[in-house]
C-alpha cells in the first residue's frame, strides 16, 4: 500500500513538471530572438541627431539586431518613444509615403517585425497608455535591423518592441513633457 502511494505521488510529480515544461514552451512561442549584432562605429562630429534624448552608438559596443518583433496580440505590449518626423527631425522621410509628417499629426514607426515589410504602411493602430487611448498612423519603420551607419544618424537599431511616436500621440495620451521618451504601451490593429 506504502509503495503504491509512493508510485503515485512520483507519478503526479512528474504530470506537473511535465505540464509546467508544456506551458512555458508555448508562452515562448512566437517570441523573437536577436538575429545578429553591429559593432558601434564613433559618429562622425556633429552626425549624430540627439533630439528626443536619442542616443548615438559607441565606439566598439555590440547592439542587437532583430527581423522580428513580438507576436502582434489584441494589447500587445511595446515601447513608446519619441519622434520627430518633420523635415530635420530625427526621423527623415517616412518610408511609407517618403514624405514628411507634422509633429501636431498621431503618427508612428513601428519596430521592424510589426512594420512587416511595409504591411502596416498608411494603416492605422489603437495606442493604450498613461489611461488614455489614441489612434495614429503607420508612416514609417523603425528599423531594427541595422543602425550605427550615417544613414541611421549613427543611432543604434531600434529594439523589436518600438512605437516611435510625434508628440501628437504624447500628447493625446496626457504625458507631460518632462516625461516623455519611454513608456510602457499596448497597441493594436485599428
Amino acid at each position: 500500500m506504502m509503495t503504491r502511494i509512493k508510485i503515485q505521488s512520483i507519478l503526479f510529480l512528474v504530470i506537473v513538471v511535465l505540464a509546467s515544461l508544456c506551458v512555458s514552451s508555448i508562452e515562448g512561442a512566437g517570441t523573437c530572438k536577436a538575429s545578429g549584432k553591429i559593432r558601434g562605429k564613433k559618429p562622425h562630429h556633429g552626425h549624430c541627431n540627439r533630439e528626443n534624448d536619442s542616443k548615438c552608438c559607441e565606439e566598439g559596443k555590440q547592439y542587437n539586431t532583430f527581423k522580428c518583433s513580438p507576436p502582434v496580440t489584441k494589447r500587445t505590449k511595446g515601447i513608446l518613444t519619441l519622434n520627430n518626423f518633420k523635415k530635420g527631425g530625427d526621423g527623415g522621410a517616412s518610408a511609407c509615403d517618403n514624405k514628411f509628417h507634422k509633429d501636431s499629426k498621431p503618427v508612428v514607426a513601428l519596430s521592424t517585425g510589426w512594420f512587416n515589410h511595409g504591411k502596416r504602411c498608411l494603416k492605422h493602430i489603437n495606442i493604450y497608455g498613461n489611461g488614455r487611448e489614441v489612434k495614429a498612423l503607420v508612416v514609417d519603420e523603425c528599423d531594427s535591423t541595422k543602425g550605427c551607419d550615417a544613414q541611421h544618424d549613427f543611432q543604434p537599431p531600434c529594439s523589436n518592441n518600438v512605437v516611435d511616436a510625434s508628440k501628437a500621440v504624447w500628447e493625446a495620451l496626457g504625458v507631460p513633457k518632462n516625461k516623455r521618451g519611454l513608456l510602457d504601451i499596448h497597441w493594436s490593429d485599428a
